[in-house]
């Protein structure tokens, strides 16, 4: 069986084969040299063979007895098959071959991941700093460490043919529905695929529908997906990413972050409605522009009007060309600042905010005013951290910009009916994406844009959710 694992790994210059002599027979310890870590085999292992010596153990029973009675804390297990064997090889274990019957294995897995950190890219200014990291285990600690409840399962499943990644199903027992656990599993059981490198993988495999927007929501904050857990809703945990994945997922949750929770609700609630006034500003403000420049002149004073034309007199391009290439060049730059390292970015940024705005004016290429239009459109979608919700609203912006340059204010109007039926028609894992304002749900109008925070009602959890313990506080098990 050693001769076998050699050739098929290609005589892999990773793989030690360590002979070691116990009393009158030789055992084999096999590990990876990059996956292993050297001073745990040191010091369980090797330290452990030592005092067999002085040990009057029989091989081989006594030897796996011996290790898994005097290794506490680490993972000693019996090796199924041949296919157990390498699967433990690939996990940092270290493999025990005292014959062709016999063999177990003891993890020694090295440290191969970063530390817990504080979030990069969901910045919280009260709540929680740490995130989620790409160590399975780490990661469903920092959930556990926040619902201690018998009732948080977790149903695993490895995928990938070749990768092997472990994946986790996060829920509630007692909260979420069983048919929504059930067909999550049987989506990701469909999953034929050789890699499984990151969570986003499997979004294209939960996904119901072809959409721009986002019914699986994404985040690297446990804080966020044990909130997301006590609501009903299901949390899928991958090995080697940095993220989960909630859903099902509503558009009201994009304008949600952990930080509203920490904070007096009069000033969350300003937030939410600043958030949804950016989203509706980074829509439809450059459409609006055009649509008054090019159709629609008697919708703004004369004076306005007049102060616009004037910029415009010496830029060779319509409105909707100006507009375009000026968002075309934001998002260039903003993709080059996001992909440059953290130095070199500032002097990005300068060098096309700065020079290259000024200079595009300064030629007549552009005109201020569309500057100003584009940048505050721009600067508005950069208020939501979700990158599905940035590309839609980006999409939506380009298809409102269009349909002013063609019908002017009746074209916004066409478009912003077209997404209202989008996004009401949608749907997230058979959940109406609209919720809880198509279909109206009264109870949860209270932490929707406005959250009303009164410690004397009972508070209700969304009932297109769960319907087990619609009560919040009172979560008890079924036969309870």
């Amino acid at each position: 069986m050693i001769e076998r694992i050699k050739q098929e790994t290609n005589y892999a210059g990773d793989i030690i084969y360590k002979n070691i002599q116990i009393k009158d027979q030789t055992i084999t310890l096999i590990y990876s040299e990059v996956l292993a870590s050297g001073s745990d085999i040191s010091n369980m292992i090797l330290k452990n063979i030592a005092k067999i010596i002085d040990e009057k153990i029989t091989l081989p029973e006594d030897l796996f007895l011996f290790f898994y009675n005097s290794i506490p804390g680490h993972n000693v297990t019996r090796i199924k098959d041949y296919e157990d064997l390498l699967n433990k090889l690939w996990n940092g274990y270290t493999v025990f071959f005292v014959d062709e019957n016999n063999y177990f294995a003891i993890e020694t897995r090295a440290t191969l991941d970063r530390g817990i950190t504080s979030s990069e890219n969901e910045i919280s200014v009260r709540g929680p700093k740490d995130s989620l990291t790409e160590n399975f285990n780490k990661n469903l600690g920092l959930i556990r460490k926040r619902i201690k409840s018998k009732y948080l399962w977790q149903d695993s499943l490895e995928i990938g043919k070749q990768s092997k990644t472990k994946v986790s199903i996060l829920y509630m027992q007692n909260i979420a529905e069983k048919s929504l656990v059930k067909e999550i599993h049987r989506k990701l059981q469909k999953v034929n695929i050789d890699g499984i490198l990151d969570c986003g993988y499997l979004k294209d495999y939960l996904h119901e529908e072809s959409t721009i927007f986002p019914t699986i929501l994404t985040t690297e904050k446990p804080d966020l997906a044990a909130m997301a857990l006590l609501e009903g809703k299901i949390v899928i945990l991958c090995d080697n990413s940095p993220y989960a994945l909630i859903l099902p997922c509503f558009f009201i949750d994009l304008f949600h972050t952990p930080d509203d929770y920490y904070q007096k609700p009069i000033n969350i609630s300003f937030i939410r409605i600043i958030r949804l006034l950016a989203f509706l500003i980074s829509i439809l403000i450059p459409a609006y522009y055009i649509a008054i420049t090019t159709h629609n002149h008697d919708a703004i004073t004369t004076d306005l009007l007049l102060n616009f034309l004037s910029q415009r007199l010496t830029v060779p391009f319509p409105a909707l060309v100006e507009a375009l290439l000026m968002t075309v060049s934001f998002e260039i730059l903003r993709e080059s600042d996001m992909r440059m390292a953290s130095t070199m970015g500032t002097a990005v940024s300068i060098l096309g905010g700065l020079v290259l705005g000024d200079a595009a004016v300064s030629a007549g290429i552009i005109s201020p005013i569309m500057i100003i239009v584009i940048a505050i459109s721009a600067i508005s979608g950069l208020v939501f951290t979700s990158i599905e919700l940035s590309s839609a609203i980006r999409y939506f912006r380009i298809f409102l910009m269009v349909l002013a340059s063609m019908f002017g204010i009746y074209g916004i109007f066409l478009g912003a009916l077209f997404l209202i039926i989008k996004l009401s028609s949608m749907h997230s894992f058979h959940k109406p994406y609209l919720a809880p304002f198509s279909p109206l749900i009264l109870s949860e109008q209270e932490d929707a844009f406005i959250r009303i925070n009164d410690v004397n009602k009972t508070k209700l959890r969304n009932p297109l959710l769960t319907k087990k313990n619609p009560v919040r506080g009172r979560a008890t098990d079924e036969k309870e």
